[in-house]
């Protein structure tokens, strides 16, 4: 029987281990955390898991929330004017739902999950000596802790990561309270503000540890007006500074959060990171070689609401490199090999959003106009959120842009 270590026990690092475990590996888990430190702690994530993702967990029998959490059923887009109106409004409808469930419920269940199911779970917080040893006593080492000295062993590659800096300054409330949709009050959807030239609202409804909720995550230029938070402390004081920046520049959002209030103490969040790809493989002091999972080795800002589901789609693709290596070494050559899969389809989630970073080009705002004409152009933006690949299609080449949008105009 195979021995793997999985270093970090976040959305792929879990993921791993739960799927290894039912292929019969033996598998031990390394988090810093409790299972129950993690559900009473402070929020770590927003987290939309389109239907790719979505299907990786059933597929491993870890979907147990899936009844419980709302059905998310579409991404809506709106653009603020330079007065706060609203200039553009439209939803697109998925193909297969989304949906949201509070990684420290997420976590600390399958955390459970994975005990139960025998595996082995060391709560502990691992340095790179640390995995100098495991290394020699394991057959492969995965380290999917996303911060911290670990990350230090995966270095930057720089033809891939085209940004040195944070573009955008994070803010998180999780809130109950917020009041009906009246766009569309018979669907849940993710709905994304974008205020050109300040940052971006996204609004979206999720399972927490006190049942349905809805999440209002700011996306700030740095040095922009909703580049406040820092230092901010008191989670009450964030909710205020949260509704303040609704009211001012997000009028319509504002009028359905006038009566919310925090989920829990612990039910904000705020910080920054420089969107990073890095090599696959880390190199110990001893000669070992670890494997890089996930946002370790492929960290792209939230703007397009792709981190969880790129730690599914690594975790599910890892998964399949290790079962179809069979007994054979995790060498040099497989660890890239691995990497190399997973990059097939995280290559186009960082270049859309990457792209999505920047002002939008005009074809760009044309295709977004147009979604608030045309349902198919609106449904085709939606459904890239599951499959980014498709963008390539239509999205970043003028040309590709205007030739789509002429194919689907009425009479075309």
């Amino acid at each position: 029987m195979r021995k793997i270590l999985v270093v970090g026990a976040g959305q792929s690092g879990l993921q791993i281990a739960l799927g290894l475990q039912a292929q019969g590996y033996e598998v031990t888990l390394m988090s810093n955390r409790t299972a129950d430190e993690i559900r009473s702690g402070r929020v770590m994530s927003t987290q939309c898991m389109f239907h790719t993702a979505l299907q990786h967990e059933r597929d491993i029998q870890a979907n147990f929330w899936e009844s419980q959490a709302p059905r998310i059923e579409g991404v809506g887009v709106s653009v603020a004017g330079p007065d706060s109106s609203r200039v553009i409004d439209w939803v697109g409808k998925l193909d297969g739902y989304a949906q949201s469930v509070d990684q420290r419920v997420k976590m600390a269940g399958w955390m459970e999950t994975f005990a139960q199911r025998g595996g082995q779970l060391v709560i502990h917080g691992a340095a790179v000596s640390d995995l100098d040893y495991f290394s020699r006593t394991y057959d492969l080492v995965l380290v999917s802790a996303g911060k911290g000295e670990l990350v230090s062993m995966f270095e930057r590659d720089a033809s891939r990561s085209p940004f040195a800096e944070p573009q955008r300054a994070l803010s998180v409330a999780y809130v109950h309270g917020l009041g009906p949709r009246p766009e569309h009050p018979e669907f849940d959807a993710v709905r994304c503000n974008l205020v050109p030239g300040v940052g971006e609202l996204f609004v979206m409804p999720t399972l927490t540890t006190s049942g349905r909720a809805d999440i209002l995550f700011w996306e700030g230029v740095p040095g922009g007006p909703l580049d406040a938070f820092q230092g901010v402390k008191d989670p009450s004081e964030h909710l205020a500074l949260t509704l303040e920046l609704l009211e001012k520049f997000l009028p319509w959002e504002y009028a359905r959060a006038t009566k919310v209030e925090l989920t829990d103490a612990g039910g904000t969040l705020a910080g920054r990171y420089a969107p990073t790809v890095r090599k696959p493989i880390g190199r110990l002091p001893g000669g070992g070689l670890v494997l890089g999972v996930a946002d370790v080795v492929v960290a792209n800002d939230p703007i397009t609401g792709q981190g969880s589901n790129s730690a599914s789609k690594c975790a599910a693709s890892y998964i399949s490199s290790i079962v179809e290596h069979g007994d054979e070494p995790f060498d040099e050559a497989w660890m890239q090999s691995a990497f190399d899969r997973y990059w097939d389809t995280a290559q186009w989630v960082t270049k859309w959003t990457n792209a999505m970073l920047g002002a939008p080009p005009e074809h760009v705002l044309n295709i977004l106009g147009a979604a608030g004409q045309l349902q198919p152009v609106a449904d085709r933006f939606a459904n890239g959120f599951d499959n980014p690949a498709d963008f390539e299609n239509f999205f970043y080449d003028p040309g590709k842009a205007a030739a789509y949008l002429e194919s689907v105009a009425p009479g075309a």
